[in-house]
């Protein structure tokens, strides 16, 4: 499953691009399509020697991967435990200490099945990856991702995932030992690499690893569909891979064969379709990944569709219900956008999403309406954020600027004044604190 936090690097940026809302308690799919973006356009990578291009691949596969964990709990599981249902939508709830107390029980119950391990292995991974902000998608979209810093990752949790990630292997590896087509096991273990080079790339940036973990992973699963071709489960990793090398750049494309990668997106597409029309645990994940990449061939009504059939099964995941909004602004239905977005927060208001940032709601709806040139009304909802107790701290900063500037813009300079110090008393050392601190010095004007 895909966390990943979006956020600007300029809180200035132009509407098109300001679109900071989407913290992933689920998979984030707008995050990803503008990572996915930003690598198919060769924009970055076609400025970068190979070397340089490899983390961004690896990026890119290791988001992926990570959308391959888990599934609806109405779907069948690996391994058959009864408790499997409720620690699946504990992990989609981010609820990850109960999530994690369930999966060490079915682990536990299951002392040899490396798929029950791979469980527990992801939720303490995201669990990881959420404390330390290393799921923001922004840091991957641009030329400073190598260098992106995220708060320091827990030595302790650290030598868990790898105690995990070695428990599973030496499952895994007994039993091709033993048998060398064991599909199983083939599966098992590319979701282990896959779960690894995600570690790897985002907490050690060791992108040689995690490219030859998340290379590895596709192979795996290459070849349980060489031995069982009506495995849809493996059509997963195999389908998005195929998909992402294929919208390449030729150029880029063709270096990618240098690490054993092949593309092609039309067979990436059919493979996805058919996974999400499985019944295993792939199926809701194939469908997330559908959303993103149906959009971004701008089959926009079928992304939404799709979408449409995911949120009444999870009716408490608050960015699905703000996903079909961004998915109204890009239809250009700016309207029913709006409409969905004041739902969400209303609903969020009343209770509905407990313990996740509905915040998100009203940071979308003051970028859409700043965009409309409502800046009074983008104002008002971005002052919305103000009034969650404990708001997301990024999100609460970048509201607090953007409601600055346009009550800037409305020439209500004493009020804008007291949002950008908002903005600065949330973490005067942050990227969007330098920004609030220039509009403090010099009113924004727009632009």
């Amino acid at each position: 499953m895909l966390h990943l936090r979006v956020h600007s690097r300029n809180a200035t940026l132009t509407p098109q691009r300001r679109n900071y809302l989407h913290r992933a308690k689920m998979p984030n799919w707008r995050g990803f399509h503008s990572v996915l973006n930003r690598l198919v356009s060769g924009t970055l990578l076609e400025r970068l020697a190979l070397l340089r291009k490899l983390p961004v691949l690896v990026c890119v596969l290791s988001a992926l991967a990570v959308l391959f964990a888990f599934a609806q709990s109405k779907l069948t599981f690996r391994p058959a435990d009864p408790l499997n249902p409720a620690a699946f939508q504990h992990f989609y709830d981010m609820y990850y200490e109960r999530s994690i107390q369930e999966f060490t029980q079915v682990s536990q119950r299951h002392p040899d099945d490396p798929d029950a391990v791979n469980h527990l292995l992801t939720a303490v991974l995201f669990r990881e990856l959420d404390r330390i902000g290393a799921l923001n998608a922004g840091d991957y979209s641009n030329d400073n991702f190598i260098n992106s810093k995220h708060r320091p990752a827990d030595p302790k949790t650290c030598d868990e995932i790898k105690q995990l990630v070695s428990k599973a292997q030496a499952m895994e590896e007994k039993r091709l030992q033993a048998n060398p087509k064991d599909v199983g096991a083939l599966y098992s273990r590319g979701v282990t690499r896959a779960q690894f080079a995600t570690y790897t790339a985002l907490i050690e940036h060791a992108w040689f690893s995690a490219l030859r973990n998340a290379v590895g992973a596709r192979h795996d699963h290459e070849k349980v569909l060489e031995l069982d071709p009506k495995n849809v489960d493996a059509k997963l990793i195999v389908g998005a891979h195929n998909y992402v090398i294929g919208s390449l750049p030729w150029g880029v494309k063709a270096a990618t064969t240098v690490v054993g990668l092949g593309g092609n997106k039309e067979k990436g597409l059919q493979y996805l379709h058919e996974a999400a029309e499985g019944n295993s645990e792939t199926s809701i994940d194939a469908k997330v990944i559908l959303v993103v990449f149906l959009r971004r061939e701008g089959r926009i009504d079928e992304s939404l569709q799709i979408l449409r059939t995911l949120i009444p099964q999870y009716p408490h995941n608050v960015l699905f219900a703000i996903e079909e909004g961004n998915l109204l602004r890009a239809k250009k239905k700016d309207s029913d956008a709006e409409a969905v977005y004041r739902r969400v927060w209303d609903e969020g208001r009343a209770g509905k999403y407990s313990g996740l940032h509905y915040e998100l709601a009203a940071a979308a709806l003051g970028d859409l309406l700043r965009s409309e040139k409502n800046y009074e009304g983008a104002a008002a909802a971005y002052d919305l954020v103000s009034q969650v107790q404990k708001p997301e701290t990024e999100i609460a900063q970048k509201a607090a600027v953007g409601a600055g500037e346009m009550y800037d813009l409305l020439h209500k300079r004493d009020v804008a004044v007291k949002r950008y110090e908002a903005a600065v008393a949330v973490d005067g050392n942050s990227e969007l604190a330098q920004t609030a601190k220039k509009r403090l010095k010099d009113p924004y004007t727009g632009g």
